[in-house]
């Protein structure tokens, strides 16, 4: 027997000889054409579901720390990923006949968000990795954090100490019985009630099964404390219950699902609510569940932040996709524990937004890597967890994400609704594409003071995919993320094999202050698949009540560079007051490459300036790309910036391969259709090619990074674009990034014409400056009209 493939997009192609295997993770290259999006209006209704229902069992569990202490620590279950049998996707609208009118296309002010606190999470290094992807996600209780990735779950202190080291999730039902006991299959999720102090995790069971019952196993904590003891429940479904999505509300705990038959098509969505009061006592409880058309997927609940619960009776809101491109969609869900038969769940009533056009077309698949042409999947079928919650007494107000066509790339709409007369509106809502990068795989949620945070991850064709956040103040512009971008820590490496990236991220709001948020992501440390770390950074916005009356930001511009072993490179580090008074800020860094020290100057800032820190490596320093942690240690606060160095190997430097006479790219890193041919070259035999006669998809581009030897002033290249279409549309470009510097040239501004013949292009370098030199052509993928650009005799003189 077998299941062709995992939906949503986690888990692979199940055969009876993976029966056994607990954690079934994939991360494939979607493969199959879009559901069409079905006309609202003749939608059938949403109906109860048979999934309603006392649960299975429950019971009180031993302290997680004593059952973690017998359990073995950091093993991921084994599951080899060889197959590749694509994934369906969500229904979700058409593309936009227009562009999107809400892009934000410039970046923030100068202000950026206090950075605080910044450490790894599970990850290669702690937990034995074998799947994608991770699936990271996070909460902030009241003097811990925890952690849940696809199968693992771990405890920290505030300041980045374990309190439990990662540990398989399925731990926190040992002894419960059961497949919640048997089997570890992922797809945890964790959530801090606040109006209880208690912590909520779940995660399904018996995936494997071609037939089912299938299990939504749910532990609540019984104190503040996530090492303690926990009552634990499993509910049991008919069909596949997918993408589990858990949000805290007053009334209930609610969980919404995709719904997958045992062969792997999809039915519907369905949200579930758990008797939130039984489970807080660990009595006997029930959950009620209703399904929507077919028509939807990826419901998301409002998920509660802050203390002040919502209005007595005020029913749980779900939104999801709409099925026109200028709409949401949403559901109240109102539940009557005592007359059933008095629960409502009433939808799909539709919202008006900007128009949008999900990401990467049919597919889903098209974010761009540095080093590798596998493209990264933007999972722009559904919103992106959570929906987050908050009543400010004036207001009741609720902010989402997704991830959207931004011109030439991929940006994050993001919205805050407020609700009236208990139903949403849109307040504000932009989508953050400030430049070319991709952004995607966001999430985003509010401070008590109303400020606003939004946290991505980021990549392109010459960056590797990264961790960042920004942010707005309450009362700024609307429509507009107004703070900086920061960069938590910028990935060394790209996947390789697998589309699949991650599935969601957390922003959490710490409930002690209400205003530190936590941003939990996932980055890989080099190229490769099934060596993922995650990171935990923390954050605040201004004016949010800080109980530190003088506090700084620390942030690095450039937050990355390169120097070959035995040169330098630099970077500048500028503190602001966030609040209060100036103080005097002592800077260090560590994290060092071996061989390598670092010096500032000057050592110590007064807050609002800045200083420079130089990184000098040695002979001896091992080529490969290092976090270094810069720390500014000020008398009321410490915070802290990553800036990531790249060391390549030593050497006199200079282009490797420049006229391509090799036949081969060797020494040029190539993303999209690039190639060597031995037609029409400017000299000798050889030439790059960027696209195809054929039409491509986005850009196709060549690389390198060089030193520029001692005694050379310029570099020089030749180029030779055919480009039929329009400069809308179609182009050649060439940028050198001064990595030493952080500055970056456009040698080659964007030029299309039917054919140029070879031009020469030349720039200036500085000897002993670290360069990455990128030749691009950018096409549309229109038939017809196929663009493409020829690159030369790269040399320096």
């Amino acid at each position: 027997m077998s299941r062709s493939r995992r939906r949503r997009g986690r888990i692979a192609a199940l055969t009876a000889a993976l029966t056994a295997i607990p954690a079934l993770w994939l991360s494939a290259p979607a493969a199959h054409a879009a559901l069409p999006a079905p006309d609202a209006s003749t939608a059938p209704a949403a109906h109860r579901s048979a999934d309603s229902g006392p649960a299975e069992r429950h019971d009180k569990s031993p302290t997680l720390r004593s059952m973690a202490a017998r359990a073995h620590h950091g093993h991921g279950s084994k599951k080899e990923q060889d197959d590749d049998p694509g994934e369906e996707r969500l229904p979700h609208p058409p593309a936009s006949p227009i562009p999107d009118p809400v892009v934000q296309s410039s970046p923030g002010g100068p202000s950026a968000p206090s950075t605080g606190t910044n450490f790894e999470g599970i990850g290669a290094g702690n937990y034995s990795i074998t799947g994608v992807p991770p699936d990271p996600n996070a909460a902030v209780g009241s003097s811990q954090i925890v952690e849940t990735v696809n199968t693992a779950y771990a405890v920290y202190s505030k300041s980045g100490a374990t309190v439990l080291a990662p540990t398989n999730t399925n731990t926190l039902w040992s002894g419960f019985g059961g497949s919640c006991q048997s089997t570890n299959d992922g797809d945890a999720v964790v959530r801090w009630d606040t109006l209880a102090s208690r912590w909520v995790v779940t995660q399904f069971a018996n995936v494997s099964s071609s037939s089912g019952p299938y299990y939504e196993c749910v532990a609540v904590s019984t104190s503040a404390d996530a090492t303690g003891s926990y009552y634990r429940y499993s509910f049991q479904y008919s069909q596949f219950p997918d993408y589990p999505k858990l949000s805290v509300w007053p009334d209930a705990y609610y969980i919404t699902y995709n719904m997958f038959t045992a062969s792997g098509s999809y039915l519907n969505a369905e949200a579930c609510a758990l008797n939130r009061a039984n489970m807080l006592t660990g009595t006997s409880a029930t959950q009620q569940c209703f399904t929507t058309s077919s028509s939807y997927g990826g419901l998301l609940g409002s998920d509660l932040d802050g203390s002040t619960a919502a209005p007595s009776g005020e029913p749980e809101l779900m939104v999801g996709l709409g099925t026109t491109s200028t709409t949401l969609a949403y559901w109240k869900f109102h539940v009557d524990w005592a007359t059933t038969s008095n629960s409502t769940f009433t939808g799909p009533t539709s919202l008006t937004v900007a128009s949008y056009t999900t990401a990467c077309g049919s597919s889903g698949t098209c974010i761009p890597q540095s080093g590798t042409s596998q493209q990264l999947d933007s999972l722009s079928d559904r919103l992106m967890y959570r929906l987050a919650y908050r009543n400010f007494g004036d207001h009741e107000s609720l902010v989402v994400n997704h991830a959207v066509t931004a011109g030439s790339s991929v940006g994050v709409r993001w919205y805050e609704l407020r609700l009236s007369g208990g139903n949403p509106t849109v307040y504000q809502q932009g989508t953050y594409a400030p430049d070319s990068t991709y952004r995607w795989m966001g999430s985003i949620a509010q401070d008590k003071a109303g400020n606003t945070a939004l946290g991505y991850s980021q990549s392109s064709s010459s960056v590797h995919p990264s961790i960042r956040y920004t942010g707005r103040l309450a009362g700024d512009t609307l429509g507009s993320m107004t703070q900086g971008e920061v960069t938590a820590i910028t990935g060394g490496g790209s996947q390789t094999t697998y589309s699949r990236w991650g599935d969601y991220t957390s922003m959490a709001v710490d409930p002690v202050d209400d205003c530190t948020f936590w941003y939990t992501n996932e980055y890989i440390p080099s190229n490769g698949n099934f060596n993922w770390h995650t990171r935990l950074a923390s954050f605040t916005l201004p004016n949010c009540g800080s109980t530190a009356s003088n506090d700084f930001s620390v942030a690095v511009s450039p937050a990355s560079s390169s120097a070959a072993a035995g040169a330098s490179a630099s970077t500048t580090v500028s503190t602001a007051v966030t609040s209060g008074s100036a103080q005097t800020v002592s800077l260090s860094a560590s994290g060092l490459p071996s061989g390598a020290t670092a010096s500032f100057s000057p050592t110590s800032v007064t807050a609002g300036n800045s200083s420079t820190l130089t990184v000098a490596t040695s002979s001896s320093t091992p080529a490969g790309t290092y976090n270094i942690t810069v720390t500014g240690t000020g008398s009321s606060a410490t915070h802290t910036a990553t800036y990531t160095l790249t060391v390549t190997s030593g050497g006199s430097g200079g282009i490797t391969n420049g006229g391509f006479e090799t036949g081969s790219l060797s020494g040029w890193t190539s993303a999209g259709t690039t190639s060597v041919v031995s037609a029409g070259a400017h000299s000798g035999t050889y030439a790059a090619r960027d696209g195809s006669t054929s039409p491509t998809n986005g850009d196709s581009s060549a690389a390198q990074t060089f030193t520029a030897p001692t005694g050379t002033s310029a570099l020089s290249f030749y180029y030779n674009v055919t480009c039929p279409d329009t400069l809308t549309y179609d182009w050649a470009t060439a940028t050198l990034k001064d990595n030493t510097a952080g500055t970056t040239t456009t040698v080659l501004a964007k030029t299309c014409v039917s054919s140029s013949g070879w031009i020469q292009k030349t720039a200036a370098v500085t000897a002993g400056h670290s360069y990455t030199l990128t030749l691009i052509s950018h096409d549309d993928n229109y038939t017809g009209d196929a663009t493409y650009a020829r690159y030369d005799d790269v040399t320096l003189s």
